[in-house]
């Protein structure tokens, strides 16, 4: 007995080791990440606006104003194609598809999707979106390839969402009289929202940072008139089939083909931090517009 009552002792004090060890590798890995983020980002906004000067918030040569405009306006064209479509494919693999070769296929297709580089994405808009339709270089065709991009990350996260729901959602609004449909869009889809959001904000941070598909498809010239609002007009700002350079394709511009502007170096510096700011001002605004509903639907 007492061998026994010994060596169960030492089991617990080995498991009670073990479970220290690996909670802290795993908060210092936590820490870690945390670290190396914030490091960078301190680093980027500092570089970026340690040179800055009023002309670089301007719409000429010397301003990214343009290039801000285009890339929120591409990003926003670019959910307006791929939040519907992503989480209608989501709730058909929760809730529709049938376990087979159809949905292994899905399955594969969504997969594949997902680990496509870029630039081939963007070759692939350049001849689907561009050559086929006899078009020049424009936002629509960027914003079509990014949402190529994006679909699987929404899609996923629609699934998971719903799929991760209490059982008890489904079956109570069911046991209500509510058809199946009305169930997900009444009740499942509005309580897996915050979820299904986490997905559109990677979608959208994708969009913000893209380059390479838009090479292909965007251009990499811009011209507005802000005066100019007629839709018809190729300088109209809410014009989508006028090229639009982004900010992303706007740095890699002035990093690489920037020697004939003196001030290159900084206009890139300066367009990195605004890139990470505006893709940490979504992240929170949408964060906080998920915690707010949430916060309406519990009644508080």
């Amino acid at each position: 007995m007492k061998n026994a009552a010994e060596q169960q002792r030492r089991v617990i004090r080995s498991a009670r080791a073990a479970d220290r060890a690996m909670t802290v590798a795993l908060c210092a890995a936590g820490i870690t990440a945390l670290g190396l983020l914030i490091a960078l980002t301190a680093h980027i906004l500092y570089q970026g606006f340690s040179g800055f000067y009023p002309d670089l918030l301007s719409a000429g040569s010397n301003g990214i104003l343009d290039q801000l405009f285009n890339t929120i306006y591409l990003v926003f064209l670019s959910l307006l194609v791929s939040v519907p479509i992503g989480i209608g494919a989501g709730i058909y693999l929760a809730e529709y598809a049938k376990p087979g070769r159809m949905l292994s296929l899905i399955r594969i297709s969504i997969e594949s999707l997902s680990s496509l580089p870029s630039i081939v994405v963007g070759l692939f808009g350049y001849l689907v979106f561009i050559l086929m339709t006899g078009m020049k270089w424009n936002l629509m065709a960027g914003a079509l390839s990014v949402s190529i991009l994006s679909l699987p990350l929404i899609t996923t996260e629609t699934e998971n969402a719903l799929r991760g729901l209490p059982p008890g959602y489904k079956e109570g609004s069911l046991a209500l009289g509510a058809t199946h449909w009305t169930t997900i869009v009444r009740v499942m889809v509005p309580a897996a929202f915050p979820q299904i959001l986490t997905g559109i904000i990677m979608a959208a941070g994708r969009g913000f940072g893209e380059a390479a598909a838009l090479l292909y498809t965007a251009g990499q010239s811009t011209r507005i008139n802000w005066s100019q609002w007629n839709l018809a007009s190729p300088a109209c700002p809410l014009n989508p089939f006028r090229p639009g350079e982004t900010l992303a394709l706007h740095i890699w511009v002035m990093r690489t083909e920037g020697s004939l502007n003196p001030n290159a170096t900084e206009i890139a510096a300066f367009s990195s931090a605004v890139l990470v700011l505006l893709a940490l001002v979504f992240s929170l605004v949408t964060r906080s517009i998920a915690s707010s509903y949430a916060r309406r639907r519990n009644g508080e």
